[in-house]
Formats: C-alpha cells, structure tokens, sequence
C-alpha cells in the first residue's frame, strides 16, 4: 500500500512538472519577460487593467498566456484581440469551465474576480 501511495504523489508530480514544462517550452522567457515576436510589451498588453485584474491574471494566466497575452500554447492562446472573438459571457464561461486544454477557474477565482478580468479581455479587440 506505501508503494502505491509514493507511486502515486510521484505520477501527481510529473503531471504538475509536464504542464509547467507545456506552458515553458517554446518561450525564451518563461516568466513572459519583455517583448516578443508580436512587439506588444507587457505594459502594453496590460494597458486598461486595473490592479485586480493584473494581479489576478499575473497569478492565474500568465504561465500559458504570457505577459503580453501572445500565448505560449499556440494561437488559441493568444488573448490580444480575444474580445473580437469572444463575447464578455463567453470569456467568463472560459475561465469558469475551461476547456481546449485550459484547467476551470470556478472555486479558484472569486465571481468577480472572473467578471472583472473578462470584462477587461472582452475589450482586447
């Protein structure tokens, strides 16, 4: 039985590991540092954000959607003109549920924490 359990916390372990690594990998910068192949700085891309909104995404997004908002998934994970695709409610819905590889936020992110940070990224056009 302490075989399966060590077992265990060391496959919960790599997963951890291969998903920092999936959100790392092709960024020379993996804490989304100055700017990238977009030309967007990171102040640029956080125009309009209030510090909740900063410090939210700092926390929760920045890791795959870099601090410019290029992404670093492919572009499906770009969020700089993510309002020209998707409406404010389905950003919302996004960060809730997740889905297409992102985890949900829904009991990590207070309501208005994720109404304040889609309402922003809605405007991202």
């Amino acid at each position: 039985m302490k075989r399966w359990k060590q077992w265990a916390a060391a496959a919960a372990a790599l997963t951890v590991l291969a998903t920092v690594t999936a959100c790392t990998a092709n960024s020379p910068d993996p804490f989304g540092g100055g700017k990238k192949e977009s030309g967007l700085t990171a102040e640029q891309a956080m125009a309009g954000a209030s510090e909740q909104v900063q410090t939210v995404y700092k926390q929760n997004c920045l890791s795959c959607h870099a601090s410019n908002l290029e992404g670093r998934m492919g572009p499906k994970t770009n969020l700089q003109q993510v309002g020209g695709r998707l409406t404010k409610e389905q950003i919302v819905k996004q960060i809730d549920q997740g889905g297409g590889g992102m985890p949900g936020f829904q009991g990590k992110l207070k309501p208005e924490e994720t109404a304040a940070l889609a309402e922003w990224l809605a405007s991202k056009k």
